[in-house]
């Protein structure tokens, strides 16, 4: 078993202590399509927000922690996948801002961030953009000191409630990134689709939105790099969320089994019941040793432990389907009724499979990494 060290679980009780304080709301807080102001106010009494910015701008240490990011995101996700998003889109959001914006920039927002006065979006797919981003058609010139955008963002986290949102852009032959303020003049927002998960998303029109050059997010046309750089920081968290939702599933499949009762005994000593509970449990101790490996390698060399990182993401979260699934199973016909919590687990393990990238796309990643020779 991956050990944590007392720093990590001080913040893992911090966190533990978040979501039991959200769990007697968190049915209410997971179908909010809009900021919950209950769990934001608690997000930012708590102060974990603080992980995900530097300490120079009000964050809690130099230099954002992978680990620390997956203790608190695994603790956040078993009871409430709306503050498991809060807290880790204030990090996902931010994080292009924090490598590659200028000082002032940064002083402007991420003290804000920090304590949840902002909220962070990050805009990168588009209508018919999703996974192959270098595809994306949103456009940005300059135009003496300012920055001209025009496009369109689509399925948006945060859409329509972040405060800002590092934008992907084209900017002649490369691709940028811009910081655009929620209020900006000519950027449109509307309500983005319905999921079966309940989710903040929001579709985002630029209609010739000009903000200051200094909003401009590192160098131009080499926005590729922060991109990467988020994914290898932040990609392991969504690993970490997998983890917690299966540890989630499988506490309320053991509750149903020890407490009811078939063919005169407890349903947990029912062969088939039994075996499906301890396979479960073997994927939820697996998956969660592999998430903090791959957290911790990340930590010193995100991008050079890119590949783990992703294996984390495709292990947990497809681990975490087939545990929920298996929970729904074990709990019978309660376990089909609209409303109940394992019921929301189940329709929230479906999203983890596909954004912060698609078991598909990482594993043919994988595969081409693999061919080229690495180990």
């Amino acid at each position: 078993m991956f050990d944590l060290s007392p720093e990590h679980r001080e913040i893992q009780a911090t966190a533990r202590a978040l979501a039991a304080a959200v769990e007697p709301f968190a049915d209410e807080a997971d179908e909010y399509v809009e900021v919950h102001p209950k769990v934001r106010e608690l997000l930012a009494e708590s102060g974990l927000a603080r992980h995900v910015v530097p300490a120079a701008y009000g964050g809690a240490s130099e230099t954002l922690d992978p680990l620390t990011l997956a203790v608190v995101r695994e603790a956040l996700m078993y009871s409430s996948a709306h503050l498991d998003s809060m807290f880790g889109m204030q990090g996902v959001g931010s994080y292009s801002l924090a490598v590659g914006g200028s000082d002032e920039l940064k002083a402007q927002w991420l003290p804000k961030v920090a304590a949840v006065e902002a909220i962070a979006g990050l805009a990168l797919t588009e209508p018919d953009v999703g996974s192959d981003l270098r595809a994306v058609t949103t456009t940005m010139v300059a135009d003496g000191d300012e920055l001209v955008v025009n496009g369109r963002k689509s399925f948006i986290t945060n859409g329509g409630a972040a405060d800002f949102y590092c934008t992907l852009v084209r900017e002649g032959e490369g691709w940028s990134m811009v910081l655009v303020p929620g209020n900006a003049p000519g950027l449109s927002i509307e309500r983005g689709a319905d999921l079966i998960a309940p989710h903040i998303l929001g579709e985002l029109t630029f209609t010739d939105v000009r903000v200051p050059a200094g909003n401009r997010l590192g160098v131009p046309g080499k926005a590729f790099s922060l991109m990467l750089q988020t994914l290898a920081v932040f990609r392991v968290t969504v690993a970490a969320s997998g983890v917690g939702l299966a540890q989630a599933a499988l506490d309320e499949a053991k509750a149903h089994a020890l407490a009811r009762e078939q063919f005169g005994r407890p349903l947990i000593e029912l062969g088939a019941v039994a075996q499906k509970l301890a396979q479960s449990w073997t994927d939820v101790e697996a998956a969660r040793a592999f998430v903090y490996r791959a957290a911790a390698l990340a930590k010193d060399d995100p991008l050079g432990h890119l590949d783990y990182s992703s294996m984390a993401k495709v292990h947990a979260t497809e681990a975490a389907a087939a545990v929920v699934d298996r929970s729904v199973q074990t709990m019978g016909r309660f376990g089909l009724v609209r409303g109940s919590k394992i019921e929301r687990l189940y329709r929230n393990a479906r999203p983890l499979r596909v954004y912060e990238g698609a078991t598909e796309v990482l594993l043919d990643s994988l595969a081409r990494r693999l061919a080229k020779g690495a180990r």
